[in-house]
């Protein structure tokens, strides 16, 4: 069984897209293709800070998290090259639209004076990066196992070209943007 956004985005959003942008083919209507959740972890911090973040981001997402390594020494940074430094988590079809719905639906409303978040955050090719302050907005983690609060980027992948497309897409899937 297909996730709820699916169907929602087959049979409301792409029929709006392509009546909007006027597309001739089924194919250029803009899609999500993946979304991207990472979690940089301080290197100086305690041995179980990168274990405990990768635990974090598997209760979220319902994924094993990857162990990001540093590719270089920095002695600035007191970075040395192995040296994990962060963890990731990349969903793809029916995990992605699971997350997106439970992101929009309970785990964004949850932020503290929460008004939307800003339309000017895409790269200029359709895909649209903001950071969350804390890992505890998500219903899935429970509060009393927390040993520090832990920030983590958002990655959301489309196949629209422009950032207008990817937009249009975001909004018609219920994205919370702020009013310009």
């Amino acid at each position: 069984m297909k996730a709820r956004l699916y169907n929602k985005y087959v049979t409301d959003v792409v029929p709006a897209l392509k009546q909007k942008h006027n597309y001739a083919n089924i194919h250029q209507v803009p899609r999500m293709v993946k979304i991207v959740v990472n979690m940089g972890v301080s290197a100086s911090l305690e041995k179980g800070a990168i274990e405990d973040a990768a635990k974090d981001l598997a209760q979220i997402t319902g994924r094993k998290a990857v162990v990001s390594k540093s590719r270089h020494d920095i002695a600035n940074f007191k970075l040395r090259e192995g040296q994990p430094i962060g963890c990731r988590v990349t969903l793809r079809k029916d995990a992605m639209y699971e997350f997106f719905d439970r992101l929009v639906a309970t785990a964004l409303p949850r932020i503290r004076d929460f008004r939307g978040l800003s339309p000017r955050k895409f790269d200029g090719r359709g895909n649209y990066t903001f950071g969350v302050s804390e890992q505890t907005i998500f219903p899935e983690i429970e509060l009393d196992k927390i040993k520090r609060t832990q920030g983590m980027d958002i990655t959301i992948v489309t196949t629209s070209p422009t950032n207008e497309g990817a937009l249009d897409l975001l909004k018609l899937l219920g994205f919370p943007f702020a009013d310009k």
